[in-house]
């Protein structure tokens, strides 16, 4: 009898267990779960031309800017004028935009001026070409010899143009210039739609020489449009060049776009001063609205 009520007090409490791990489980599954919070989109990534090594330089631009990207003296002076190979500063792989003081000129067109230069232009993708209103960030590193010599003419190794219509004279241009007893400069150049010539900004050249800086350059395309622009030296985020208009014409008449180069640019003009020159180029960026440099 013992044995009996024993066995139905353990059955019992059986019972009562499970009843009891029921009622908790009903419990937890019908709690709500909590709605996930809301995820931010990622910023677009803008366009980067990145150099990859060595060999078929000239398709790699294209591939990423369209067309025909390079303007090159390769028809007097025959050579690939735009290279690439291993950077032991920056730890990968560079563009060397290469100039002759004897032997190259602009396309075998205009023989008073060399060029060695990567565009945007018509055929290039939209994304790389800025129309009214747009804004633009450009973001690109790169490093002058620490024995480069600046010419008193201009000697551009980047300029914003006209993609059409009135586009002679640059918009922006980054200008090393010979000055006398060590005095070169580097000269942030401004030419609005009145082609009158602003050096908006003038700093020393000789922090840049021999080494790597990196380049940030935001600007609303308009006639009172806004422009700002940050050379920092990569070794140690230096700023070595700054400035910034909230007012500044940036569009020229009868234009439907407007794109960046980059590369060597110079007039022969005072040729005595020159040199043949390397000048290293990476990472070059685009990116339109919200996009981002990365």
């Amino acid at each position: 009898m013992v044995f009996k009520l024993h066995t139905l007090f353990l059955i019992a409490a059986l019972f009562s267990v499970i009843a009891c791990k029921k009622n908790t489980n009903d419990s937890v599954s019908e709690t709500p779960e909590l709605p996930e919070e809301p995820k931010t989109p990622d910023a677009p990534a803008g366009i980067t031309l990145r150099a990859d090594g060595p060999g078929n330089t000239y398709s790699l631009i294209n591939s990423i800017l369209g067309g025909t990207a390079y303007e090159v003296p390769d028809c007097a002076h025959t050579q690939e004028h735009i290279s690439e190979l291993y950077d032991n500063e920056l730890k990968t792989n560079v563009f060397v935009f290469s100039i002759h003081t004897s032997q190259d000129n602009d396309r075998c067109e205009n023989f008073d001026r060399q060029r060695n230069e990567i565009k945007t232009y018509g055929p290039s993708n939209e994304k790389l070409k800025a129309t009214i209103g747009e804004t633009v960030t450009y973001r690109w590193k790169f490093k002058i010899d620490a024995s480069f010599q600046a010419s008193p003419s201009f000697c551009h190794i980047h300029q914003i143009k006209a993609g059409d219509g009135d586009d002679g004279n640059p918009i922006i241009t980054i200008t090393p210039r010979y000055g006398a007893n060590n005095t070169d400069k580097m000269e942030l150049i401004h030419i609005g739609s009145d082609n009158v010539t602003h050096k908006v900004k003038t700093v020393d050249l000789a922090p840049f020489k021999g080494t790597w800086v990196e380049v940030t350059e935001k600007m609303k395309y308009a006639t009172n449009g806004t422009y700002s622009v940050q050379i920092k030296r990569i070794s140690d985020g230096q700023t070595l060049l700054s400035y910034d208009n909230q007012n500044i014409d940036l569009w020229r008449n009868g234009t439907t776009f407007c794109r960046p180069k980059w590369g060597i640019y110079r007039s022969l003009n005072s040729v005595s001063y020159l040199r043949d020159e390397d000048v290293r180029f990476a990472d070059f960026c685009i990116a339109e609205g919200n996009a981002v440099c990365q």
